[in-house]
């Protein structure tokens, strides 16, 4: 297809569609002529993936590169695929700290695995902290409601990979964990609004 149709069909324009090319994040077609090159189905899924990352994750470019970077050359590490993959994605946090003494203790209490260089405790200590600052409850009895019920999501969605070679295994993970987070906090608002619907307000 013309990079026209590439434009039309992915909803993206020309002129984005170019911009992706040169910096390096879409290939380039294959050349037909000097002036002409074709795009496939894959320029298409590739497109759409930047647009969906872009405009309905919200992720700025050069996180958008860093997923795609990710997917294009993972680690041959997968926690540290999935390490990189989370720090692309929002809340971003200040890095280079040695310890984060809020998150490690509600990682000890809650029985999973502290490692400071995993993006996702630096952004725990930083919402407790903001609980704290708020003064909403950030006990144990709380914290174990909410680390329940994601454990039992990541356990559900880590599964299908073990039937999955790395090749597929790195895209499943990194795109999973960029896409579906706004699916869980939309459906989590959704089951607020229901609730709070079939059982009325709070009075007072």
């Amino acid at each position: 297809m013309k990079i026209s149709e590439l434009s039309e069909r992915s909803g993206v324009p020309v002129a984005t569609v170019k911009f992706y090319i040169r910096e390096g994040m879409l290939p380039r077609g294959e050349a037909v002529s000097t002036t002409r090159a074709e795009y496939g189905d894959e320029h298409l899924a590739r497109l759409k993936l930047i647009a969906a990352l872009a405009d309905v994750r919200g992720l700025p470019l050069s996180r958008v590169r860093d997923v795609l970077a990710l997917i294009d050359a993972p680690d041959d590490d997968p926690i540290a695929t999935l390490g990189r993959a989370v720090g692309a994605l929002p809340p971003y946090v200040g890095a280079g700290r040695d310890d984060y003494p809020l998150a490690r203790a509600a990682i000890a209490e809650l029985g999973l695995t502290y490692d400071p260089d995993f993006t996702a405790v630096a952004q725990l200590d930083e919402a407790l902290r903001a609980l704290e600052a708020a003064g909403l409850d950030a006990a144990p009895p709380v914290l174990r409601r909410y680390s329940g019920a994601m454990r039992q999501i990541a356990a559900e969605e880590l599964a299908p990979m073990t039937g999955m070679t790395r090749a597929e295994a790195v895209p499943y993970a990194v795109l999973g964990t960029a896409l579906y987070e706004p699916v869980m906090l939309a459906l989590r608002r959704l089951a607020h609004h229901h609730l709070l619907v079939e059982g009325g307000t709070p009075k007072g």
